[in-house]
């Protein structure tokens, strides 16, 4: 199943509420959230006070993308706030198996994310255990940057491993996508679809909605 979970960073913030429903409207099921902390990635955005104002002002599931220093210190808040995903990057968990299950643990359905040059073998004594794994298709930290091509062999080889374990981990797909790039990355397994420029910088966001999906759903056909 094709999700879109539209990403508010590209959102116009003093009309956040209706673009958010916009974007509900045009088939987003998952509202993405993206934290960072200005130390692991070179930008600051928002905090657990945001997340609260967000689940008042809608029911779809809040997907926080936690790029952020010591991820362990700030999970209960982000549970508390009112986030329903939780996923964390392996690059900076020391022991990533217990962060993972602290997410769990908060009733947050638990996500474990890596950069472009962050090998899937990294993940190997997780994916039993994670609900989703996001792929950066672009180096974090800002939003708009171009799609980072080798990251569909990555998204390829997770679905393998996945198929050829038995595990039930959805792939998530971050960074880049939009009209042009949506139809490669569902064909390599992505399920899960990340988009911010794409759905608000131009036009309606419901109209931009629709199409990527459109475009997402029928590339599943082509699904080798």
């Amino acid at each position: 199943m094709i999700e879109l979970a539209p990403s508010i960073l590209a959102a116009d913030f003093a009309r956040l509420g209706e673009q958010i429903q916009q974007a509900a409207d045009g088939g987003g099921t998952v509202i993405h959230v993206d934290i960072m902390d200005g130390h692991f990635v070179p930008n600051l955005t928002m905090g657990p006070p945001v997340v609260k104002s967000l689940r008042k002002s809608t029911r779809l599931p809040l997907d926080c993308h936690l790029m952020i220093e010591n991820p362990d210190q700030f999970i209960p808040e982000f549970a508390e706030a009112g986030a329903d995903w939780i996923s964390v990057h392996q690059e900076v968990c020391r022991h990533l198996n217990r962060t993972l299950q602290l997410i769990k643990d908060h009733h947050c359905l638990a996500g474990v994310v890596i950069n472009p040059a962050t090998p899937i073998e990294t993940l190997s004594e997780v994916l039993e255990i994670v609900d989703y794994v996001l792929v950066m298709s672009v180096n974090p930290g800002f939003g708009g940057q171009e799609f980072i091509p080798a990251c569909l062999r990555k998204i390829r080889n997770l679905a393998d491993v996945r198929e050829k374990r038995g595990f039930g981990f959805r792939i998530e797909v971050d960074g880049g996508i939009g009209p042009a790039t949506v139809a490669d990355i569902v064909r390599a397994g992505g399920e899960i679809l990340v988009a911010g420029n794409a759905i608000f910088a131009i036009g309606d966001p419901k109209i931009n909605a629709q199409r990527l999906l459109k475009t997402a759903s029928e590339a599943t056909l082509q699904r080798v």
